[in-house]
Protein backbone atom coordinates (compact mmCIF):
# COMPACT_ATOMS: atom_id res chain seq x y z
CA UNK A 1 0.00 0.00 0.00
CA UNK A 2 1.34 3.49 -1.04
CA UNK A 3 1.76 6.88 0.62
CA UNK A 4 -1.42 8.17 -1.12
CA UNK A 5 -3.49 5.16 -0.41
CA UNK A 6 -3.19 5.45 2.93
CA UNK A 7 -3.92 9.61 2.86
CA UNK A 8 -7.14 8.48 0.74
CA UNK A 9 -7.95 6.34 2.89
CA UNK A 10 -7.76 8.90 5.70
CA UNK A 11 -9.24 11.38 4.07
CA UNK A 12 -12.64 9.22 3.04
CA UNK A 13 -12.85 7.95 6.67
CA UNK A 14 -12.90 11.56 7.57
CA UNK A 15 -15.59 12.23 5.41
CA UNK A 16 -17.66 9.46 6.03
CA UNK A 17 -17.01 10.67 10.23
CA UNK A 18 -18.75 14.28 9.01
CA UNK A 19 -21.66 12.77 7.22
CA UNK A 20 -22.44 10.30 10.41
CA UNK A 21 -21.90 12.97 12.48
CA UNK A 22 -24.61 15.30 9.85
CA UNK A 23 -27.20 12.41 10.04
CA UNK A 24 -26.36 12.02 13.84
CA UNK A 25 -27.30 15.66 14.36
CA UNK A 26 -30.16 15.30 12.08
CA UNK A 27 -31.62 12.51 13.77
CA UNK A 28 -31.09 14.65 16.86
CA UNK A 29 -33.50 17.43 15.70
CA UNK A 30 -36.05 15.16 13.91
CA UNK A 31 -36.42 13.56 17.62
CA UNK A 32 -36.74 16.34 19.52
CA UNK A 33 -39.17 17.83 16.75
CA UNK A 34 -41.40 14.48 16.47
CA UNK A 35 -41.65 14.51 19.90
CA UNK A 36 -42.64 18.00 20.34
CA UNK A 37 -44.93 17.24 17.71
CA UNK A 38 -46.58 14.11 19.80
CA UNK A 39 -46.98 16.21 22.88
CA UNK A 40 -49.07 18.30 21.14
CA UNK A 41 -50.83 15.69 19.23
CA UNK A 42 -52.23 13.96 22.44
CA UNK A 43 -52.46 16.87 24.26
CA UNK A 44 -55.16 17.83 21.01
CA UNK A 45 -57.16 14.58 21.81
CA UNK A 46 -57.03 15.09 25.66
CA UNK A 47 -59.74 17.45 27.15
CA UNK A 48 -58.17 20.27 28.75
CA UNK A 49 -54.81 18.90 27.25
CA UNK A 50 -54.09 21.94 24.94
CA UNK A 51 -51.15 22.68 26.56
CA UNK A 52 -49.40 22.88 22.95
CA UNK A 53 -49.38 25.95 20.66
CA UNK A 54 -45.83 27.09 22.62
CA UNK A 55 -44.53 23.63 21.59
CA UNK A 56 -46.19 23.67 18.36
CA UNK A 57 -44.56 26.76 17.19
CA UNK A 58 -41.09 25.90 18.94
CA UNK A 59 -41.25 22.34 17.08
CA UNK A 60 -42.24 24.53 13.55
CA UNK A 61 -39.58 27.17 14.03
CA UNK A 62 -36.80 24.42 14.86
CA UNK A 63 -37.72 22.81 11.76
CA UNK A 64 -37.82 26.10 9.50
CA UNK A 65 -34.31 26.71 10.59
CA UNK A 66 -33.32 23.68 10.57
CA UNK A 67 -34.42 22.17 7.37
CA UNK A 68 -31.88 23.98 5.15
CA UNK A 69 -29.19 21.45 7.04
CA UNK A 70 -31.02 18.52 6.12
CA UNK A 71 -31.07 19.11 2.17
CA UNK A 72 -29.54 16.44 0.17
CA UNK A 73 -30.70 13.27 2.75
CA UNK A 74 -32.91 11.76 3.74
CA UNK A 75 -34.25 14.15 6.62
CA UNK A 76 -35.31 16.59 4.15
CA UNK A 77 -38.25 14.69 3.65
CA UNK A 78 -39.08 14.52 7.07
CA UNK A 79 -38.96 18.13 7.77
CA UNK A 80 -41.11 18.82 4.59
CA UNK A 81 -43.83 16.29 6.33
CA UNK A 82 -43.39 18.06 9.40
CA UNK A 83 -43.55 21.26 8.16
CA UNK A 84 -46.70 20.53 5.57
CA UNK A 85 -48.42 18.79 8.48
CA UNK A 86 -48.64 21.62 11.01
CA UNK A 87 -49.54 24.41 8.07
CA UNK A 88 -52.39 21.54 6.99
CA UNK A 89 -53.39 20.97 10.70
CA UNK A 90 -53.52 24.60 11.37
CA UNK A 91 -55.55 25.41 7.84
CA UNK A 92 -58.09 22.76 8.99
CA UNK A 93 -58.29 24.09 12.36
CA UNK A 94 -59.05 27.42 10.95
CA UNK A 95 -61.90 26.55 8.47
CA UNK A 96 -63.70 24.69 10.81
CA UNK A 97 -63.27 26.98 13.93
CA UNK A 98 -66.93 28.27 12.95
CA UNK A 99 -68.49 24.89 13.31
CA UNK A 100 -67.61 25.55 17.11
CA UNK A 101 -69.61 28.65 16.83
CA UNK A 102 -72.08 27.93 15.39
CA UNK A 103 -72.80 23.77 16.38
CA UNK A 104 -70.94 22.40 19.57
CA UNK A 105 -70.78 19.19 18.93
CA UNK A 106 -69.92 18.97 15.20
CA UNK A 107 -67.25 21.43 16.23
CA UNK A 108 -66.01 19.37 18.15
CA UNK A 109 -66.29 16.06 15.58
CA UNK A 110 -64.15 17.99 13.67
CA UNK A 111 -61.35 19.18 15.79
CA UNK A 112 -61.40 15.04 16.87
CA UNK A 113 -61.18 14.28 13.51
CA UNK A 114 -58.04 16.74 12.46
CA UNK A 115 -56.00 15.49 15.71
CA UNK A 116 -56.50 12.20 14.95
CA UNK A 117 -55.34 12.87 11.86
CA UNK A 118 -52.39 15.11 12.78
CA UNK A 119 -51.31 12.00 15.43
CA UNK A 120 -51.14 9.68 12.67
CA UNK A 121 -49.07 11.69 10.82
CA UNK A 122 -46.69 12.41 13.61
CA UNK A 123 -46.33 8.57 14.59
CA UNK A 124 -46.15 7.36 10.71
CA UNK A 125 -43.01 10.22 10.19
CA UNK A 126 -41.27 9.40 13.60
CA UNK A 127 -41.46 5.27 12.83
CA UNK A 128 -40.21 5.97 9.29
CA UNK A 129 -37.09 8.24 10.77
CA UNK A 130 -36.46 5.50 13.13
CA UNK A 131 -36.16 3.15 10.47
CA UNK A 132 -34.08 5.16 8.77
CA UNK A 133 -36.21 5.44 6.08
CA UNK A 134 -37.60 9.12 4.15
CA UNK A 135 -41.13 9.89 4.10
CA UNK A 136 -43.15 9.73 0.70
CA UNK A 137 -44.69 12.46 -0.33
CA UNK A 138 -47.77 11.92 -2.59
CA UNK A 139 -47.39 13.37 -6.04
Amino acid sequence: MTEDDTQQERMQASVDRVALERLNALNTVGTISYVLHLIVAVGALIPGGQFGPVLLVAALVLDLVKRDDAQGTWHASHFRWRIRTVIIAALLYLVTAPLWALFLVPGWIAWLLISVWFLYRIVSGMVRMNKGLPMELPT
